[in-house]
């Protein structure tokens, strides 16, 4: 097994069949494109391989807030469906806690949608918390 950085094109679209089951919209070409553009605003892109093939991967960011100094923000933590409960999601997010506390951040945060509660036990499992509620509104919907 081994963790790299998605840097290149090749790289980011190895990571497409697996971040397209967490973030079903995303169109190939487009994701590709899009990655680009957020790694030119400090988005990361991780992934975790084995075997030749992309099993788990993690999009993030290193961050400072008023309300907390340093942060790691996992914007997208997926594990591909037919990989999950076989270790990768685990050393993926071991690497993540690594890699905040070498770059000095006082906390890993991510949101989760209220309907995944199989990612939530997996969050639960290590030691993470509910520590706020995330609202959000749909400007298109707007009447």
């Amino acid at each position: 097994m081994n963790i790299a950085m998605a840097t290149s094109e090749r790289e980011i679209r190895r990571c497409f069949p697996v971040m397209v089951q967490l973030r079903t919209k995303l169109v190939e070409d487009q994701f590709i494109r899009q990655v680009q553009q957020l790694q030119r605003q400090s988005y990361q892109l991780a992934y975790l391989e084995d075997s030749g093939k992309v099993r788990s991967l993690a999009g993030f960011r290193f961050m400072q807030r008023l309300s907390h100094a340093n942060i790691m923000y996992v914007e997208d933590l997926v594990t591909a469906d037919d990989q999950r409960s076989r270790g990768y999601g685990a050393q993926l997010f071991d690497w993540l806690v690594e890699r905040a506390v070498a770059e000095g951040c006082t906390e890993l945060r991510l949101d989760s949608g209220v309907q995944r509660f199989a990612a939530h036990r997996f969050y639960f499992a290590r030691r993470m918390h509910i520590s706020a509620y995330h609202f959000s509104l749909n400007l298109d919907e707007r009447t």
